[in-house]
Formats: structure tokens, sequence, C-alpha cells
């Protein structure tokens, strides 16, 4: 259980985010809700169980604004507030080939993804070594393990994220501090429905028929419910996850063919 405990979830108004952001509610946790969106984000906020009497709360960040997300951060943090665990998770650029990608796809992507990721550890893990309680787990991708066609920005930055994830649990450890990658499949989001869209409007096969291709990549024959990948990234929040850090966890329904 998580009761007591304060959980900032990012990209928590839809998908995954929004998913873990329920579960964890459900589990006690006070829920402190980031996105772009303030009018999303209220009623995702209404939509958050509270049977343990919790608070919960939001912030609006544009994570294409790292100076802006840091103050909006260390503001909070200034107000006397404690993250205990940390769930980066931010939406992936658009897909096509690498050879065809702008330089300013890498540097916005790395920007939004990688540094953003840093200054919210940076901002919160003082607290978590005060309460003597951190997880911050970072939601990328399978990529990290074997490169997917056709996102080619996304592979190299999500690359660069789990580097730093592993590089940062190395030194968080000794606090009592675990970071963790989950690594999500194809799952039924909007980014999902958004790349089958654009791989439609290219081949001239349905939406539909795309989804039916990405569920045939995994040996369950069928594409994740976000609600799946929110129990993975819940479990590595909770106290019985405690010696797993530095970790990746593919929550892809066995499609990625490296252990």
């Amino acid at each position: 259980m998580l009761t007591g405990r304060t959980a900032v979830v990012c990209g928590s108004t839809q998908g995954i985010g929004l998913a873990t952001a329920k579960k964890m509610a459900t589990m006690g946790a006070n829920l402190v809700l980031v996105a772009r969106n303030e009018e999303k984000l209220k009623l995702a906020l209404n939509d958050l169980p509270a049977s343990s009497n919790q608070h919960h709360s939001y912030l609006v960040a544009d994570f294409s604004d790292p100076l802006a997300l840091r103050t909006l951060i260390q503001d909070w943090v200034d107000k006397g507030n404690v993250a205990n665990i940390l769930v980066n998770n931010t939406g992936g650029p658009k897909g096509g080939p690498i050879k065809d990608a702008a330089i300013e796809e890498f540097t916005d992507t790395f920007n939004q993804h990688l540094i953003c990721n840093h200054i919210l550890v940076q901002a919160l893990y003082p607290g978590m070594v005060e309460s003597g309680y951190g997880r911050i787990i970072n939601v990328i991708s399978t990529s990290v393990k074997q490169p997917l066609p056709n996102l080619g920005v996304s592979n190299t930055i999500r690359g660069a994220v789990a580097s730093w994830s592993k590089t940062m649990a190395n030194e968080l450890g000794a606090f009592g501090i675990t970071v963790n990658n989950v690594l999500p499949g194809a799952t039924n989001t909007v980014r999902l429905k958004s790349i089958a869209e654009t791989k439609s409007s290219k081949t001239g096969d349905s939406v539909s028929e795309i989804f039916d291709e990405m569920a045939a990549e995994s040996p369950m024959k069928r594409i994740a419910e976000p609600e799946e990948i929110a129990n993975a990234i819940a479990f590595l929040a909770s106290p019985e996850a405690s010696y797993i850090n530095g970790i990746n966890v593919p929550v892809d329904g066995g499609r990625t063919k490296s252990l």
C-alpha cells in the first residue's frame, strides 16, 4: 500500500499516466498530477479515488519549456511539499526514419524527456532522502532493448533516458531510493492511435488493420491496456519492490525478442 505517500505522476490526463494515477490512488497515495492542459487536469483530478481521505492536486507544466518546469517544481518544493514517488511519463515524438529526422527533433525530444526528467529528480530526490522513501519510475519504451522501425528519434532519446536512469540508480541507491524503467509494448493509447493513423496515411491500410498487425507481434496476440502498464509501475512504487533497482521492466506481452 501507498497510504501516506505522495506521488507526482507526469502525463497524467490520459493513457498510461492517468491509469497509473488511478491505481496509486486506490493504493492510498496522495496524487500530484502533472500535464500541460489544465482543463484535462481538473477532469482527471475529479476522477481519482480518495477512499483513504487523500489530498489530490495538480501542476500545470509544458515539458517543451524545461526552464519553466524547473521554476514550477522548485516553487512547489519550497512551499514544503515532498514527493516520495516520481513517475516520469511523457508522450513520444512523431514517428519516421532516423535518416530523415531534423536536428530540432532530437534536441526538442531530448529536452522534453531527459532534461525534464532530470529537473524533476533533482528537485524531488532530497525530499525522498529526508522522508526515508523514494521511488523513481521512468516510462520509456521497449526500443531500449530492440529499436523499433520508423521511430528513429524516439529510439535514440529513449536509449539516453535508460542510461541516465541506470546511472541515477547507482547514485541514489545508497539513500534507499530506487530508479527503474518500465518499457510498455504496444498499448491502447492516444499516441498508439496517432502512430497507426500516420502509418495508415502512408500505406492505405486501415487503423484497425494496423492495430491487428501490432497485436500479432506479441505472443499474446493483443495490445496492452493502459491499466496493465500501470500495475507494473505501481508495483515498482510500492514497498514490496524495495530491492528492485536500476532495471528495465518490459510490459509487452513477450514481444521483445531479447531477455
